[in-house]
């Protein structure tokens, strides 16, 4: 539990991510995490020596619910969210519902997506274990964290293809890109 308490005291520095978190949690839509870069750039961030925020472009927020999957029902919370931030976080600031990514997923990604059951499920998916990372501020303000991979490769800095999703076609591209941010980090291609 050491990696999840250092994750919660960085994230917890982090003025803009805890806006978002106090912000989101008010709002409470439906089973939400913020994940993604959000939260693992911050961690990248603090381990090399960086401003946290340095190269953060957005904040993932999803959510999970099966009720009413059409984007209408959905562009009414990302409205919601949208009005409950000031600029520069309104803009930042990506809301989406997570029972309806297996709508549109193979479309603009080019690979099957399988409904998911929760938010949780989420980040099993992503591209990579040090991706794989979603937080929640509860009513009480304890920080929930959701690691399906551990927060290992995370704090070692290693970036490693998914292992449940086979082959990725843009896991070079996305590692590229990651190492020219963050050149410390390991990239291993399995």
């Amino acid at each position: 539990m050491r990696h999840a308490d250092e994750l919660e005291a960085i994230l917890r520095r982090s003025e803009p991510v805890m806006q978002v978190l106090t912000t989101i949690r008010d709002l409470d839509p439906p089973d939400w995490l913020l994940f993604s870069g959000a939260v693992y750039q911050r961690v990248l961030n603090h381990l090399g020596g960086r401003a946290l925020d340095y190269g953060v472009k957005d904040y993932d927020i999803g959510y999970f619910d099966a009720s009413d999957i059409s984007y209408e029902a959905e562009d009414v919370v990302i409205q919601r969210v949208a009005a409950a931030f000031e600029p520069p976080l309104r803009e930042l600031v990506e809301v989406r519902n997570q029972a309806r990514v297996h709508v549109w997923f193979e479309d603009k990604f080019g690979e099957a997506y399988t409904p998911l059951a929760c938010s949780a499920e989420a980040p099993a998916r992503f591209v990579s274990p040090m991706f794989a990372v979603g937080v929640k501020l509860e009513p009480d303000d304890r920080m929930t964290v959701v690691a399906p991979f551990g927060l290992e490769d995370l704090f070692a800095r290693i970036l490693r293809p998914n292992p449940v999703r086979g082959a990725e076609r843009s896991f070079p591209r996305i590692a590229a890109s990651a190492k020219a941010r963050w050149p410390e980090i390991t990239v291993l291609e399995r």
